[in-house]
């Protein structure tokens, strides 16, 4: 580490934006150095950027994290996360010296790449390039949709801006152009971003980048519909400040801001290399760049005076209270509408909310229909969403099938507000903007597409459920029962996949009742713990009505349960989807030929395996042997049968035909069950 020593502090008055922008330059490369891993060259190279926008622009309160009317700051290209957590740090938000100097470390509130959750101020989880910039369109949708939906004449309490910092990897990464391009067709004048333009990346050395990245940017902004302020330059304050208020006089459209930056500013062998992205710059280099930046503190030693240029704890405690003098107003004047507001903003359920799932619960039952799992799906949404208003809706241009449209959808658009927005076709864009709009608060996002399709959105599901975000896919055309459209359409692993995803909760439900479940504990998840994501997984094919007592109705929730049993039960059938109702009917032949057998509908085994150990083995009766059923892959259902135990799947891709030849044609037939439940018996 270098050797310099302490200096005494530049008062208050005299620290410039250089001082400030070397405090983020100097933070970012002696954390990384300390931890001997990460990305000093963004931080370096985006300070002069940061100052700009976070001592001049930006509306937040360090002293509450929270506050609904804040400015949203994403970093798309979340590598550079040192600058966040410096400008955190910086301007008083409860993150301390020691948790910066512990960088990169086991269970800091610094991990590699940011994570919410893991310090006060971080929004969202970045890293994989290019959803930062998703989640920050997300984010500003929901602040448009909330201010048409909340604002009255001279009272608008939402009214922020969602700023994002990204480079060339989220550039280039497909995921930014779904985005943006969605972006600017919904005239998101609040959404304000910053391009860093440094020419380098992993694979390059110094200006070689142009041999794989030639994008013309600007322009492809300007054709999405933005406001493009091209040749900023980065490293002067006074330069981006002037931008950063242009962008924000823009009502109608996104603003890009191109700024031209030096990766690792200062460093003198080092900037404007690739190898300033992602490792630490050495102490050597580090004492040449303190010299050259006139930067002569010691590691972690920030100035006092220069702390106090950086301070925000006064100014944004004074914003939030100001905000918060117009909202007492706006009760005064509109005190349901406020009531409303706090709720969502806090993420309380509807106080009527248990009694309307009871009272919907109870309609279904008695319609008893035999429907495709999609259309029952429409059908709760149909039911839900009058008693809750939050609920936003969409699909990746496939509403008329996923059937996620119902009688009180408001198409979102640029010229006014809804509550349905419809994405095209960008199954990854959309679920990545789900994200942010579930960030966001105050809504909570539905979309849909075929199942097969989840492959094109699988990170940001994966983010979703890393980020415990209460977003709901509905994924339909689950299975082979799609029919002709062949295997290039048909999921057979899409269903075990999903599942292993850590904190996804999967459902795939057997009729409209179980479907009508499994909306209601989605819609919860999000709003109590265990919170995360959940898919439903739905049929193309009508299903059948499953009668079930009142003890296996309570226990849907549960994610498996006993739906027909058997006085001292030989085997257990585990049935799930379309393919509960081959186990019924094979539980019935082998009770014709005298074999008791146990029938357990399993909607949700990422459900079912929370449970507690005595209601599991309640339910399959450990020590006899069990089949399962499902048209997917079957390895993820021996956990389930054990070794002893059998799966009548399809571990192969399926074939173009009418559903019913394909069922007989993959052996999953009642016959196959009833076989492999003797099978297992002998």
């Amino acid at each position: 580490m270098s050797s310099v020593q302490a200096n005494s502090s530049p008062s208050a008055d005299a620290v410039s934006t250089r001082d400030l922008a070397n405090a983020i330059r100097a933070l970012a490369m002696d954390a990384v150095q300390k931890a001997n891993s990460g990305h000093p060259g963004m931080p370096m190279g985006m300070a002069e950027i940061a100052v700009a926008l976070w001592t001049r622009h930006l509306r937040h309160n360090p002293r509450n994290s929270f506050w609904s009317n804040r400015d949203r700051f994403v970093i798309s290209n979340g590598h550079g996360s040192m600058l966040l957590y410096a400008l955190l740090h910086l301007t008083g938000y409860d993150l301390p010296m020691a948790e910066l100097a512990r960088f990169r470390q086991l269970h800091s509130q610094t991990p590699g790449h940011p994570e919410r959750g893991a310090a006060p101020g971080v929004e969202t989880t970045t890293g994989p390039l290019g959803q930062g910039i998703a989640n920050a369109v997300g984010m500003a949708i929901a602040e448009k949709l909330l201010a048409a939906e909340f604002n009255r004449p001279g009272l608008e309490i939402v009214d922020h801006h969602t700023y994002v910092f990204l480079g060339d990897g989220c550039m280039m990464e497909g995921v930014s152009h779904e985005a943006c391009a969605l972006a600017g067709t919904l005239g998101l004048g609040k959404l304000i971003a910053f391009y860093d333009d440094n020419g380098i990346s992993i694979d390059s050395e110094k200006g070689n980048i142009r041999s794989w990245y030639t994008d013309d940017v600007p322009r492809r902004f300007e054709a999405y519909g933005w406001q493009v302020i091209k040749a900023v330059d980065g490293h002067d304050v006074e330069a981006v400040d002037a931008a950063i208020r242009k962008a924000r006089r823009e009502k109608a459209r996104p603003t890009l801001i191109c700024c031209k930056t030096v990766i690792a500013k200062g460093a003198p062998t080092k900037a404007n290399t690739g190898a300033a992205h992602g490792a630490p710059l050495g102490d050597k280099e580090i004492e040449a760049t303190r010299a050259a930046i006139g930067w002569p503190y010691a590691p972690f030693d920030i100035p006092d005076g220069i702390r106090a240029g950086w301070d925000a704890r006064e100014s944004g405690a004074a914003r939030e209270k100001k905000w918060a003098r117009l909202f007492r107003r706006y009760q005064r004047e509109h005190p349901v509408l406020a009531e409303e507001f706090r709720r969502r903003s806090s993420g309380e359920l509807p106080a009527k909310w248990p009694a309307h799932c009871e009272a919907v619960l109870a309609q279904t039952l008695a319609k008893a229909e035999t429907i495709a799992s999609r259309k029952a799906s429409q059908n709760a949404i149909e039911m839900l969403a009058p008693a809750l208003p939050e609920l936003l809706g969409g699909s990746a241009d496939l509403a008329a099938s996923n059937l996620t449209l119902w009688s009180g959808s408001k198409p979102v658009n640029a010229a006014q507000g809804g509550n349905y927005i419809f994405y095209g076709v960008r199954e990854f864009g959309m679920c990545a903007v789900m994200n942010g709009l579930a960030l966001h608060g105050g809504v909570i996002p539905y979309g849909g597409t075929f199942l097969v399709f989840s492959d094109y959105a699988r990170n940001a599901l994966r983010m979703a459920a890393l980020m415990q975000l209460g977003v709901i896919y509905v994924f339909t055309h689950d299975s082979i029962g799609l029919g002709e459209d062949g295997p290039t359409h048909q999921p057979v692993e899409h269903a075990a996949s999903l599942r292993l995803i850590p904190n996804m909760d999967v459902w795939r439900p057997a009729d409209s009742v179980e479907t009508l479940v499994a909306w209601m504990v989605a819609v919860e998840r999000g709003r109590a713990p265990p919170r995360g994501p959940s898919a439903l997984l739905l049929s193309r094919q009508n299903l059948p009505f499953v009668e079930r007592g009142a003890e296996a109705l309570a226990a849907i929730r549960r994610g498996a349960y006993v739906l027909v049993d058997a006085p001292q039960p030989r085997a257990v059938l585990i049935g799930t989807g379309s393919e509960l109702q081959l186990a019924m009917g094979a539980a019935k032949e082998l009770q014709s030929q005298g074999i008791a057998v146990r029938v357990v509908s399993m909607p949700s085994s990422t459900v079912f395996d929370r449970q507690a150990a005595e209601y599991r083995d309640t339910v399959l009766l450990r020590g006899i042997p069990s089949v399962a059923v499902e048209a997917g892959v079957s390895g993820g259902w021996h956990k389930y049968v054990g070794l002893d135990g059998a799966v009548v799947g399809i571990d192969s891709f399926g074939e173009s035909a009418p559903a019913a030849d394909l069922f007989r044609h993959f052996g999953l037939t009642v016959d196959n069950v009833v076989n492999a439940v003797k099978a297992v018996l002998k």
